[in-house]
Formats: structure tokens, C-alpha cells, sequence
């Protein structure tokens, strides 16, 4: 058996090599929502779940989906999910290994020809990391109904606004209504995700049940001040915009630091408008990246950093405008399903270690109208978002093997009915 599993591993990180090998950069991996990059992957998951027997389409959204009907139309739908898309000069198995697994789990199911009590819809999410748009959760907020349409007019950098982007894509955005499943047809959700943190690589577990998500709230600030020559305006009379961020940048480190287990601050975005060595920063753009599993931890760290940045702006005689972008409150996984994964792990011979994700995934929307769990996989020492991530053949065998079990309890048992 354990042979068996080897073998399916392989077939997988042939197929992650193959889908990482498209990217918009030559030198890494990046697939940005919409990118054709983007749609050049897209169409080669595609083809592997077309392999499979497997009917597919792209929704709205340009989410990729495929379903496996149960024997009773009546029934309810489980989603296998996670995402396609990337960070810039990401790593290979972030959000992809899910979907791929998920793929690994029909092709067993249909090579067995096993009778479903339930639907089973696998979906490759087009856009969760929110690159081009600053939204994160686009495709997974579709299918369960809670898509915002003014979003449609945002534009990206290149002042591209997402309804736009569809077009090109070749999706029509007036579908997207009919293409969430609804609250009442959902069973539940799993999706698998490498770690992104170094407590299995640590432990050299493979494998871990998530119990919760941290939330999230993403700003973006602008410092707004006065552009001068740097070598004739004294510095007791300059307003530089730059100084200001920075400021704010270390400010927002040194709370996070001090305030508590659990929260995390990250600025990954400076941006300097017309930057010159010899010009006095007039206006700069940064992010803020506040997560916490504590929803009152997260809300008291956003209203001190807000007073902060506006004493900031009045002391330095410069102008902010802050803007908060996007936010979710913290969620905790099913217990009915979580209870079901921990006894796949010890079936499989694992010990259970119980994590909270800080990273994002869509498992947060989809809780808001269905049971949601999930399971991270052993990556190397916890790095992503970096071309650095890299998972083991024999983790992922060992993630496979859970998985089965898991799928199997979930035909047997069904907990969520």
C-alpha cells in the first residue's frame, strides 16, 4: 500500500513541476489572477481532470471546477478545494498541491468506481492571493454567494478594472449570482495546504489538523507631504512622506512585537511616487498587514495603529489617507469534520497536532455557509511564498494516505448530516 501511495506522490509532483514550469517570470513562479500565464495553467488542470473522466467549467469568476455526481441526485455537494493562483516569485505547491491532490482523490474514487452518497465538486480557485486586485478570496467568495459586486470597478495597477479583466479572461460576470452553491446544498469542505509555517518541519510530522484561521484586516496608507530638493530645504521645514512611512513601518513591528501572542503586523508594500536620490519624498504608498486569531486582539491593534499613523501625519505636517481594503473576522474549523481528519491521521499512523493557521485560506468564506476543515502538509522548514517552498515525496505519500482515510470515514460516517 504504502508503495501504492509513493506512486500517486509521484504522479503528483510531476504535475506541480509541470504547472510551475508557466509562470509571467521566466526565473520563477507567477500566475496572477487573469494573467495568460494564468489561463495557460488553468487550461492545464483542465486537461488533467478532462483526463479523468471528469466534467469541467470555468464559471464567472474563472474559477475551474469539476464534479463527481453521487448516485443520488438529490444529495449534497462536498468541495474539494484550494488555488491556482500566485504570489509574485512564489514557490510551487502553495495553493496548487491542494487542487492536485484533490484531482488524486477523484481519479482514486473513479478508478474504483465507488458509489458516492454525495456529490463531490473539485475546484481550482482562480484568485485567493489577491495580487492584482488587493482583494483576496475573489473565486471562493463566488461560489458560496458572497461576492461583492462594486468590486467589479477596482482596477490594478494598470488601471485595468476587474470587470475588464473578465472580458479578456472570456468570463461573463453577469453569471456570477447563479454560480454559488447554495448554503442549504453545501456538506461540507476540505482543503489540503502546505503548512507555511516550520512546526512539522520541526517535529518531522507530516501532517497537521487545522482548528482555526486567523483574521485578517489589509490597509493601504498614503503619506502625502512635500517634494523639495534635498539639498536646499532645511530639515526642520520638510515634509517628507518617506520618513513618515518608515516611521510607521517600524512603529508597526515594535507593537506587534509587544502586544500579544498570536498577532502579527507585516508592512510588504512601499511604494515611492517619483523617487529620486536627490528629491525629497512627496507621497508614499504602503500596506499594512494586521492577522490575529483573536478578533478583539486584531480590532484593538488596528484602531492604535490607525491613532498612531494620524498623530504620525499631524506631527510631521504631512497628509494620510488611510484605507482599509479588506477584512475577516477569525474562524474556527468544523469540529464534526475536524474530529473525522484526526481520526484519519491516527488510522494513518501519525500523531495529531493541532494548528492555528495565520495564513489565509478560502476555508474562511466558505465557513461562513458550510462546515470547513483542513489539513496542512510538512513543508520545508515552513517556507513559502518563496521559490524556496518545497514539499517531501514521502510527506506527501503520507498526506495522501490521510486523505483517503479521511474521505472514506466521510462516505461512512457523514457527520455533518
Amino acid at each position: 500500500m504504502q508503495h501504492e501511495y509513493l506512486a500517486r506522490a509521484e504522479r503528483i509532483m510531476q504535475r506541480i513541476q509541470q504547472l510551475a514550469a508557466i509562470s509571467e517570470d521566466p526565473d520563477g513562479v507567477t500566475r496572477t489572477f487573469g494573467t495568460p500565464a494564468f489561463l495557460e495553467g488553468r487550461d492545464l488542470v483542465q486537461s488533467w481532470m478532462e483526463a479523468a473522466g471528469l466534467p469541467t467549467r470555468v464559471d464567472g469568476i474563472g474559477n475551474l471546477r469539476a464534479r463527481l455526481e453521487s448516485v443520488n441526485p438529490d444529495a449534497k455537494t462536498f468541495v474539494l478545494a484550494s488555488h491556482i493562483d500566485t504570489v509574485v516569485n512564489a514557490g510551487k505547491f502553495d495553493g496548487p498541491l491542494g487542487v492536485l491532490m484533490g484531482l488524486d482523490l477523484l481519479e482514486e474514487l473513479i478508478g474504483q468506481r465507488t458509489e458516492l452518497p454525495f456529490h463531490i465538486e473539485l475546484i481550482a480557485f482562480s484568485d485567493e492571493e489577491g495580487v492584482r486586485f488587493h482583494t483576496t478570496y475573489l473565486g471562493s467568495e463566488v461560489v458560496t454567494g458572497n461576492f461583492d459586486h462594486s468590486l467589479l470597478a477596482r482596477s490594478d495597477s494598470a488601471g485595468i478594472t476587474l470587470a475588464d479583466a473578465l472580458v479578456t479572461m472570456g468570463t461573463n460576470a453577469a453569471q456570477l449570482a447563479a454560480d454559488a452553491i447554495p448554503a442549504a446544498e453545501w456538506l461540507g469542505y476540505f482543503e489540503m495546504h502546505i503548512e507555511q509555517g516550520p512546526v512539522l518541519w520541526e517535529r518531522n510530522v507530516p501532517v497537521a489538523l487545522v482548528t482555526a484561521i486567523a483574521g485578517q484586516q489589509r490597509v493601504e496608507l498614503h503619506f502625502r507631504g512635500m517634494a523639495g530638493h534635498a539639498g536646499t530645504v532645511p530639515m526642520h521645514m520638510r515634509q517628507d512622506a518617506l520618513c513618515a512611512a518608515a516611521e510607521f513601518v517600524l512603529t508597526a513591528e515594535q507593537f506587534a512585537q509587544a502586544h500579544g501572542k498570536g498577532l502579527v503586523a507585516t508592512v510588504g508594500k512601499l511604494n515611492i511616487s517619483h523617487a529620486a536620490s536627490n528629491v525629497i519624498p512627496g507621497e508614499v504608498t504602503c500596506t499594512l498587514d494586521l492577522r490575529s486569531p483573536n478578533q478583539a486582539q486584531l480590532a484593538d491593534a488596528y484602531r492604535a495603529l490607525l491613532a498612531f499613523a494620524e498623530g504620525l501625519a499631524a506631527q510631521r505636517n504631512v497628509e494620510l489617507v488611510w484605507k482599509l481594503v479588506q477584512q475577516t473576522a477569525p474562524v474556527a474549523c468544523s469540529e464534526p469534520l475536524n474530529e473525522l481528519l484526526t481520526q484519519a491521521i491516527a488510522a494513518a499512523g501519525h500523531e495529531t497536532i493541532a494548528l492555528v493557521s495565520g495564513a489565509g485560506h478560502d476555508a474562511v468564506p466558505v465557513s461562513a455557509v458550510a462546515p470547513a476543515t483542513m489539513m496542512f502538509i510538512r513543508c520545508y522548514k515552513g517556507i513559502s511564498h518563496n521559490p524556496l517552498e518545497n514539499v517531501e515525496l514521502a510527506d506527501l505519500a503520507a498526506a495522501i494516505a490521510v486523505a483517503d482515510q479521511f474521505m472514506h470515514l466521510l462516505r461512512t460516517q457523514n457527520p455533518t448530516r
